[in-house]
């Protein structure tokens, strides 16, 4: 038991060294659940948390979603139905109204810590074409180099089923896979992994650390969210953790509640449930995106 802890502190501590990390926050961490409108306190500590990284040395990126929910607000709208009009083309001009709502909101906090950020909007065949890939990653990478934060979300306002992610979660671990990164923190409603949903079975244990992503903790996964704005629930994030972990790249589940905790953990602190990377594993990417809801 004494070894078991110790192996898990070992994982804990090694989060400190982290050179480039991930970010993804998702939409209902970013509302107010009363209005649905911007939460710009969250906003704010968010960006002064992911500012004091760059601070630290660290190349940061941040996957952030929003931009269709921000666009039905600003068009004064309860859902996604119009009499007359197409859904997707609703949902997709909303995300083209949000989208640059979302991003000037981000420019202006980045600004006033003195940090520049940029804006990366993808579709799987950012990932799935060899050409686009390519451009990606060197984009991304001069950007770090440049100490810019890239802000990246799906690109909702063209993507079609064919040709979308679906969730950002599993956006946000591509991304990392993409760029090389070491950590993805995924910031949601929940605390981490349990052993069952602990909305609704209170025996429910958590998970602190998994090594291995076996084939019974993928089935423990549920499409079931806590939240009416998202549109992942723990099953997204253990396909994300699948990624991520195959691309040898740690990961962390935690809850946005406090958005502080960002930087407890980058100081090692037990938060959140650890995914550890793989060091021997092939993966790869672009077939895995292809495939995608295949």
């Amino acid at each position: 038991m004494e070894k078991s802890q110790e192996r898990k502190r070992k994982f804990r501590e090694a989060l400190r060294d982290k050179k480039r990390i991930v970010v993804k926050i998702g939409s209902s961490s970013l509302q107010h659940p009363e209005t649905g409108d911007l939460d710009y306190t969250k906003l704010d500590v968010l960006v002064r948390e992911l500012c004091d990284m760059r601070n630290r040395g660290k190349d940061v990126a941040l996957v952030t979603s929003g931009a269709i929910a921000v666009g039905k607000k600003a068009v004064h709208m309860a859902d996604m139905e119009h009499p007359g009009g197409s859904p997707i083309a609703l949902k997709q001009a909303c995300a083209a109204i949000g989208q640059a709502r979302l991003m000037m909101t981000y420019q202006k906090i980045f600004a006033e810590y003195n940090q520049v950020a940029a804006q990366i909007l993808m579709t799987k065949n950012t990932i799935v074409d060899n050409l686009n890939r390519y451009n990606a990653h060197n984009t991304f990478s001069e950007l770090f180099r440049l100490g810019v934060i890239p802000v990246v979300n799906e690109n909702d306002t063209v993507a079609t089923y064919e040709i979308e992610f679906g969730d950002n979660d599993s956006l946000s671990a591509i991304v990392a896979a993409l760029v090389g990164a070491d950590l993805l923190i995924l910031l949601s409603d929940i605390d981490g992994l349990y052993t069952d949903d602990p909305r609704k079975n209170k025996d429910a244990e958590f998970i602190d650390v998994v090594e291995e992503l076996s084939d019974e903790l993928m089935e423990m996964g549920k499409s079931s969210t806590g939240s009416g704005v998202g549109t992942g629930g723990m099953n997204t994030k253990l396909v994300a953790a699948k990624i991520a972990a195959s691309s040898n790249i740690d990961m962390v589940i935690a809850n946005s509640r406090d958005i502080k905790v960002l930087h407890r953990i980058l100081d090692g602190q037990d938060i959140g449930t650890l995914f550890v990377g793989k060091r021997e594993v092939y993966f790869d990417l672009p077939e895995f995106v292809e495939n995608m809801h295949k």
